[in-house]
């Protein structure tokens, strides 16, 4: 009989810690891949081929990783992309390795994902709000989407009725789609994003100064599949696959805070390309999450976000070999952290939905 007592008091004491709900964090160092894009020396032909002297002479990205980057073994199809941009549009041109081509999405704005992809992620301030989404099959089936706060921290849904102005874009098949009976070699996709449209919630000067940047990511979604009666069908049961370009350290796109680093370079494609460093502000903006993601984690334990900061246990930010101790205010609804590292970079502020910004 104590045995059986002991055994259901240990349950009791153990069932909230197994049901305990965990806010996803990434795993890994912050440490997004970056890009610079340069100007065109030519004019740019849309048409998916990328056979334009100013497409030569710029480098393809890394090759894609799996989404959650060391965790998961390296993708078994190549993924890369490269960028140009000016002051009209940015120019983007994907190159997808893929021995059996196929799509079955013919609708706009059909959930595109659903047949192998690939997408294109943009939030020009970086502050994680107010970003662009598209996604492209091999049909050249178009969804674009636009996203007022990630999906952990929404109000709303993403406005799927958002379409965008006078983008460009086409496929180029280095194969057949939807053709079991050869192999193919890959699918290309090249797009003109006019800047007159991303400047609408870039929230900063567009066409961007030399030396700005933005944050972006692509991912391509891909399925396995089967031959069954001389068509492709992906296999019940069996998840897809995220290979991105810059890691995400867990599997969710929309972290806005982990994408890449895309550069602007007021330079030609074929000239000297700069070399940018990821600044000193965006560790300390990340610095900030780390905040906001334990603060995530207090309120799904306890109802409610922590009304003092030594309730997070956390450690002063170090910047130049000093400390600089984080500061909250609350209000009714949720908090307000400010990081104040002076020596030359603003104050910067996180609010309970994700939002940073500095002044």
């Amino acid at each position: 009989m104590k045995r059986i007592m002991f055994v259901l008091l240990l349950c009791l004491v153990l069932l909230p810690v197994m049901a305990r709900e965990i806010f996803p964090v990434p795993v890994g160092d912050f440490a997004p891949l970056q890009y610079t894009a340069q100007k065109p020396c030519s004019p740019i032909i849309i048409d998916g081929k990328l056979d334009e002297e100013s497409w030569q002479l710029v480098p393809f990205t890394e090759d894609f990783v799996d989404i959650e980057g060391d965790l998961k073994p390296l993708p078994y199809n190549r993924t890369r992309v490269k960028m140009l941009w000016d002051e009209e549009a940015l120019y983007i041109g994907a190159e997808l390795i893929e021995p059996h081509i196929w799509a079955k999405l013919t609708e706009r704005d059909a959930v595109i994902y659903l047949d192998n992809d690939i997408e294109v992620f943009i939030d020009p301030d970086g502050d994680t709000h107010d970003y662009y989404e598209w996604e492209i099959n091999a049909l050249g089936t178009l969804w674009d989407l636009f996203l007022v706060k990630p999906y952990r921290d929404r109000q709303q849904v993403a406005i799927n009725a958002w379409d965008i102005r006078e983008i460009e874009y086409a496929i180029h098949l280095d194969g057949t789609v939807n053709d079991p009976s050869d192999i193919d070699k890959a699918w290309y996709v090249e797009m003109k994003i006019p800047m007159e449209v991303l400047k609408e919630c870039a929230h900063k000067p567009v066409p961007p100064p030399e030396g700005d940047y933005w944050r972006v990511n692509f991912s391509r979604v891909h399925w396995d599949t089967e031959i069954i009666d001389g068509e492709y069908h992906k296999i019940e049961g069996k998840l897809c696959y995220n290979w991105v370009w810059s890691p995400q350290g867990l599997i969710a796109m929309h972290y806005p805070e982990r994408w890449g680093f895309l550069f602007f370079s007021h330079s030609k494609a074929g000239e000297f390309v700069p070399d940018y460093d990821i600044p000193d502000i965006e560790f300390a903006k990340e610095y900030l999450r780390q905040i906001y993601y334990l603060q995530k984690q207090y309120h799904m334990d306890h109802g409610k976000y922590a009304k003092r900061l030594c309730q997070l246990k956390i450690k002063p930010y170090r910047y130049l070999g000093k400390k600089i101790s984080p500061k909250m205010t609350n209000h009714s609804h949720g908090y307000v952290i400010s990081l104040n590292p002076k020596q030359g970079l603003p104050k910067l502020f996180i609010r309970e939905d994700g939002m940073t910004w500095q002044e």
